[in-house]
């Protein structure tokens, strides 16, 4: 008998826009990567970028934080134009990103990379301590002393989250987050998104991993050389046309 996906509920429907990003065009020299992206996150949604290697969602995320700058386009964030913004002042008007790769302090422990990562200035209306990344990752308080440097791919993940989450962000943009993480991490990883995205925090996901990351999310976009393709809310993405056509991806009718 078949089963139907699991997707996370819809997000309630008189939210807020959060973040817009308005036809931007970003270029690497005289390469034309993005081509008029567009796209909104609103309050309490995960959104998920989809796209093969090359597509531009990381490009998306670096042009967001302005650390590649767009030439063209606007981005707004809760309601203030953050186009051509430092990166350091958009991060605290509240938006986290958390690239890909191992991205620590290998040289330092756990501990002091928290340390290093925390604020009490956070943008939210909360503030997250070292206390709460231990209990949300009970695997880091284990390791607290433990350099970076030699903590596993998973365990270097979940740093990395810990870190941002301290600067008590209201969107958190992550990019590739599953990207050489076993099966059994990247469940995890899903559950870890489910509690944040219930505390209220919106997330904008990029993801080469379709089955995975339309399970989180409520809505996506599929991009496709610098192009939005196609958008429309995770169920409807879900083994459809566009998903196969411009991901190569058909998922199991059991999944």
């Amino acid at each position: 008998m078949n089963r139907s996906p699991r997707f996370t509920s819809a997000a309630r429907p008189a939210a807020k826009p959060m973040l817009t990003v308005d036809a931007i065009h970003t270029f690497y020299g005289e390469s034309h990567i993005l081509q008029g992206v567009s796209l909104t996150v609103k309050e309490g949604e995960v959104v998920v970028l989809l796209g093969r290697n090359g597509a531009g969602k990381t490009t998306t995320m670096r042009s967001i934080m302005n650390l590649t700058p767009p030439r063209r386009g606007r981005i707004s964030f809760i309601s203030r134009d953050i186009t051509g913004r430092p990166p350091y002042q958009i991060a605290r008007l509240g938006l986290a990103f958390v690239p890909s790769g191992r991205r620590v302090f290998s040289s330092l422990n756990v501990e002091q990379n928290l340390r290093l990562a925390a604020r009490s200035d956070g943008a939210s209306g909360t503030t997250r301590t070292t206390a709460y990344v231990f209990r949300l990752f009970p695997k880091l308080a284990e390791l607290k002393t433990r350099r970076a440097g030699f903590l596993s791919g998973g365990e270097q993940q979940m740093l990395k989250l810990g870190s941002a989450l301290l600067a008590n962000p209201k969107l958190l943009l992550l990019d590739e987050p599953s990207e050489g993480l076993s099966p059994a991490i990247v469940g995890s990883l899903g559950e870890w998104i489910r509690t944040l995205r219930e505390e209220g925090l919106s997330i904008l996901l990029s993801e080469q991993n379709a089955l995975f990351a339309l399970r989180l999310a409520d809505r996506g976009y599929i991009l496709e050389k610098g192009r939005v393709q196609h958008e429309a809310p995770a169920r409807e993405l879900f083994d459809s046309n566009e998903v196969r056509t411009y991901l190569g991806v058909k998922f199991p009718q059991s999944a």
